[in-house]
């Protein structure tokens, strides 16, 4: 066992098409690969983290049945046949939930009560958010310790960001005290285009300790992969994409062996 806690970041942003996604599914590969033990909760009703990670949509046993009839997480929760790698799925039915959840009690806490049981199985649990401020958002900021924001590198990035932030602050003052923001991704950046490397100075001069050194890149084999249900390491390890969310992945380990009591495996020293 690498943590003594583990580590609950929801990946979430109210914007669509920013990359929570492809993040939530490369992260959880990527970390599989390096000996840790991860589960990723697709909780978007357009199930994309579920498909792209080879898995159909109609399972009978989903994200749905969890928070509307307090199933069992584990009954949602298949192997993904990649290293270290679950998949607590969605579904179709999803589309309805928030709408079904709102007269229901402790409608805010149903994602954190699913997970309870999880404690110590998992080395991290990655959330994947739906594209609003809902009550499936809510659900994952409850449940979380850490909130992990991908920011496409465009001129509208920081649009909407201070809505998510004031939503992060309000679920910690009434809701959950441990939340924080544990970073902020850039997604889809070109280099040759000078307005993407302007938007990433920006946003650095915005949140000088919460952006990661590491950017992803705009790439055809990182938006290919999903199609093939698969994350691109396994697409093609050799893509900038694969060795974008490696870096990534590196950072990430750090902050967290920096900030929570834990025990992660050193990274593998790459050879040849």
């Amino acid at each position: 066992m690498y943590l003594s806690v583990t580590a609950y970041i929801a990946v979430a942003n109210q914007k669509g098409g920013v990359g929570k996604t492809t993040t939530t599914i490369n992260l959880g590969s990527t970390l599989g690969k390096r000996d840790q033990r991860v589960l990723v909760v697709d909780l978007d009703p357009q199930a994309n983290a579920t498909s792209g990670l080879g898995q159909r949509k109609d399972a009978a046993e989903s994200m749905y049945q969890v928070l509307l009839d307090g199933t069992p997480i584990q009954e949602a929760i298949v192997a993904t046949g990649f290293p270290n790698l679950d998949l607590a799925r969605s579904s179709t039915a999803m589309a309805g939930v928030e709408v079904e959840l709102v007269s229901e009690l402790a409608r805010e806490s149903r994602l954190r009560d699913a997970l309870r049981p999880l404690e110590g199985t998992y080395d991290v649990i990655l959330v994947d958010c739906p594209p609003s401020l809902g009550l499936l958002t809510v659900n994952a900021l409850t449940a979380c310790r850490q909130v992990l924001i991908p920011l496409q590198c465009e001129y509208f990035a920081l649009e909407g960001l201070a809505q998510l932030l004031a939503a992060v602050d309000l679920v910690r003052d009434r809701l959950n005290g441990e939340l924080r923001v544990f970073g902020v991704v850039m997604t889809m950046e070109d280099r040759r285009n000078r307005l993407s490397v302007q938007v990433v100075d920006d946003v650095r001069r915005h949140f000088p300790r919460e952006v990661f050194d590491t950017r992803i890149p705009r790439s055809v084999r990182l938006a290919e992969a999903p199609s093939y249900g698969r994350p691109v390491d396994e697409y093609d390890p050799a893509s900038r994409g694969a060795q974008a969310y490696a870096a990534l992945a590196s950072e990430m380990t750090a902050r967290l062996r920096a900030e929570l009591p834990i025990e992660l495996p050193a990274p593998v020293a790459a050879h040849g």
